[in-house]
């Protein structure tokens, strides 16, 4: 039997050489139960070794790494799900809106119901696929380099297909929200598309769990100011909502 000290070494250098861990599979490399797992990565976590996500681990927290959106999305997965549910209950009936990348934007679209007819505009092509065959719904891809990480277009082609627009709503999800830096993702390119898709639209929608609250990542989109709803969940601190409903931001809480 392993002891503490050697499951918790082998848990690292899994994690450090692979980027990311299930819970199942250590348990069954290491022959415990998925139990004892859990309480290795919360010890390791509270060391600040590990970022702990649903049912797996990696080596840090998301919001400052550009981490492949298939992995994202299994963070927080149950708000993010909640979360998505409420943004699809803001749809008006034949409703034009624009849909950013990211991982709780694709849970919106593999949860979306349209009012009569909606037409989608996206950069995110995991998006697009989701929502391609969906009756009721018309979608336009933006073109341009395809980033694989986060599975959104990017460039000059995509910044060129949203002069001529105009759309409702915008939705994305971001890295980070935060009443006195705004919303930020993980990179530069991204955070400029989705500032100037924020320019064509009337309602500008952020979807966040509440732990990108207070979190920055490297690009920046917008101020929150220019935030018109925050989709979020309970877990956000009174006092960051507070910040944010004074600087004329609507918070609604899944």
């Amino acid at each position: 039997m392993t002891t503490n000290a050697e499951r918790r070494k082998f848990i690292l250098d899994r994690i450090f050489k692979d980027g990311f861990v299930k819970v199942a599979s250590l348990a069954e490399s290491l022959q415990v139960t998925q139990a004892t797992i859990r309480k290795d990565l919360t010890h390791l976590e509270n060391e600040g070794l590990l970022y702990r996500a649903y049912g797996s681990a990696m080596p840090t927290s998301p919001q400052v790494m550009d981490i492949n959106l298939n992995t994202k999305r299994l963070i927080n997965l149950k708000k993010k799900e909640r979360i998505a549910r409420k943004a699809v209950e803001l749809l008006d009936e034949n409703d034009s809106i624009l849909l950013g990348a990211g991982s709780t934007v694709q849970v919106m679209a593999e949860k979306l119901k349209p009012k009569g007819r909606l037409n989608v505009v996206t950069p995110a092509v995991n998006v697009a696929m989701a929502l391609g065959d969906m009756s009721g719904v018309s979608v336009m891809q933006l073109g341009g380099i395809l980033y694989g990480n986060s599975m959104c277009v990017i460039g000059t082609e995509a910044k060129s297909m949203l002069h001529n627009l105009q759309c409702t709503k915008l939705y994305f999800g971001v890295d980070g929200v935060d009443p006195a830096s705004g919303a930020s993702c993980a990179t530069v390119e991204e955070a400029e598309l989705l500032s100037l898709m924020a320019r064509v639209a009337d309602t500008v929608i952020v979807l966040a769990d509440s732990t990108k609250i207070g979190s920055h990542g490297f690009g920046r989109i917008c101020a929150a100011k220019d935030i018109d709803i925050l989709i979020t969940d309970s877990g956000i601190k009174e006092e960051s909502r507070k910040a944010f409903e004074k600087l004329g931001v609507k918070v609604i809480v899944a």
